[in-house]
Formats: C-alpha cells, structure tokens, sequence
C-alpha cells in the first residue's frame, strides 16, 4: 500500500507582530529574561549613539610650547585649526616648528582618547564588565 502523498499547506495570515520572546519560554507578556536582555541591549545601543554624537561634536585642543603652537580638531579625528604663534617661525630652525606640531598633534591625540575614554568607558562598563577592548 502506497502512503498518501504530502498536502502543500500554506501558513494562514498572521494577525499579530512577532514576539521574539515567546521563542524563549515568555511572549505575550511572559516572565521573560530575554525580553530584559533586549530591551537593555536596546537602552546601550541609544546611549552608544548619544555619547558618539557628543564626542563628534565636541571641540578638542592640543597645545605645545606653552600654547605657540595649538592644533583644533573636534572628537571624530578631523583637524579645524591650526595656529602658530609668529616668534616661532624661524627660518634657520624649521625642526623646532616641526617638533612643536607634532607635539600639538599629539597632544590633541590623547586629549581626544580621554574624551572618548569619559563618554564611552562607562557604557563599555555595562557590556559585560570584562570585554576586552570595551573599557
């Protein structure tokens, strides 16, 4: 005897949106760990991007040579300004205003890591603690 051959069937139309949480034991309003989870991934992900906003607006200033030579730029690495103080331009000693640059440059570097380091350290903090590279 012959078994019947499988009948095609279709899902009907669904009438509610997805509860990913009822894949998890809850749904519907469940007592569901994975509900908090997502809803506390959602809450890091809008702070992440609120304290990157504020860092990509935030004007930054590196200094050298008791501020001769200072170097603006703002949070995301673009430089807006640089100013040299005319008593150090010097066309005998041009590695002197080269070391100052560098050193301005690099001053702004780190002042930046530091920004960065004061937004986003403490939302590092609360992706597990332990991550590497997270804070």
């Amino acid at each position: 005897m012959r078994a019947p051959a499988a009948t095609p069937t279709t899902l009907g139309r669904v009438n509610q949106p997805f509860d990913p949480s009822a894949l998890f034991g809850g749904g519907a309003g469940g007592d569901n760990p994975m509900a908090g989870l997502l809803q506390q991934a959602q809450q890091m992900q809008a702070k992440l991007l609120e304290a990157q906003n504020e860092i990509a607006a935030t004007e930054v200033t590196g200094t050298a040579g008791n501020g001769l030579v200072t170097v603006t730029g703002n949070g995301t690495g673009e430089i807006t300004a640089v100013t040299i103080d005319p008593k150090v331009v010097d066309p005998d000693d041009v590695e002197t205003l080269q070391d100052l640059l560098l050193g301005a440059l690099a001053d702004l570097s780190n002042k930046r890591e530091e920004l960065a380091g004061e937004k986003m350290g403490p939302l590092a903090g609360g992706l597990g603690g332990g991550l590497p590279g997270l804070g």
